[in-house]
């Protein structure tokens, strides 16, 4: 409950050992088979500042996404109403009318920018895993956010992060059989930007959950 999306970071960097820390924990997230079909590369430093930059610069000279895999297909409601209500939140937080185009775009932008973050982490599996293991990676992620948070860390898990994959092989050096699916923006939250202060809510239990046989 004390977990949430946060999209403006102070610049303080995290220590080393804080890092080793959250990520010890992290691995000890559940996976098929034990398998552990994640690969994380995080990003620091230098070498953070030159991905900003190149993510910002692609945006802006209009280069078309590459996702290494296919995006979610036209979603119908509920999904698209909680989507929605959630820009909404987000837009009423940081003074935006959702008629203003240009603010809604630099709102956009900030997801390259990191959100001014000094870490990211991009979490990465080999292309001979399917749906089942990218399952595996989204319990690790959720792992490593809530090892941050218990580290008094803020993140911000980024689905922008996979647009440029390309850009994330060539930093790291990785082979093209590894497969970039997202991001996680981490660092110290800042409290003074207005975005920070926004709060989705929840769909009620009985809309996602189905309990059958016993008591109930």
């Amino acid at each position: 409950m004390n977990r949430h999306s946060v999209r403006g970071f102070l610049p303080e960097a995290v220590s080393q050992e804080v890092m080793d820390a959250v990520f010890e924990l992290a691995r000890w997230a559940p996976s098929g088979t034990n398998v552990q079909p994640w690969q994380v590369y995080v990003a620091s430093g230098a070498v953070r500042d030159y991905l900003q930059q190149e993510f910002v610069r692609l945006v802006n000279s209009g280069e078309r996404e590459n996702p290494d895999h296919k995006s979610d297909g036209r979603l119908n409601d509920p999904w698209r109403g909680r989507r929605r209500a959630c820009a909404k939140v987000l837009y009423g937080a940081m003074g935006i009318d959702w008629e203003d185009k240009t603010a809604r775009s630099a709102a956009g932008l900030r997801n390259f920018e990191l959100f001014d973050a000094p870490h990211v982490a991009f979490l990465c599996m080999d292309e001979n895993f399917g749906v089942q293991s990218s399952a595996d990676v989204g319990m690790y992620a959720q792992t490593l956010m809530l090892a941050m948070t218990a580290y008094g860390l803020a993140s911000c898990a980024q689905g922008t992060m996979r647009h440029y994959p390309s850009l994330v092989r060539e930093t790291f050096n990785l082979q093209p059989e590894i497969k970039v699916l997202f991001g996680i923006s981490f660092g110290y939250e800042d409290p003074s930007v207005p975005a920070n202060s926004a709060r989705t809510d929840r769909a009620p239990v009985e809309e996602s959950v189905v309990f059958l046989g016993g008591d109930n």
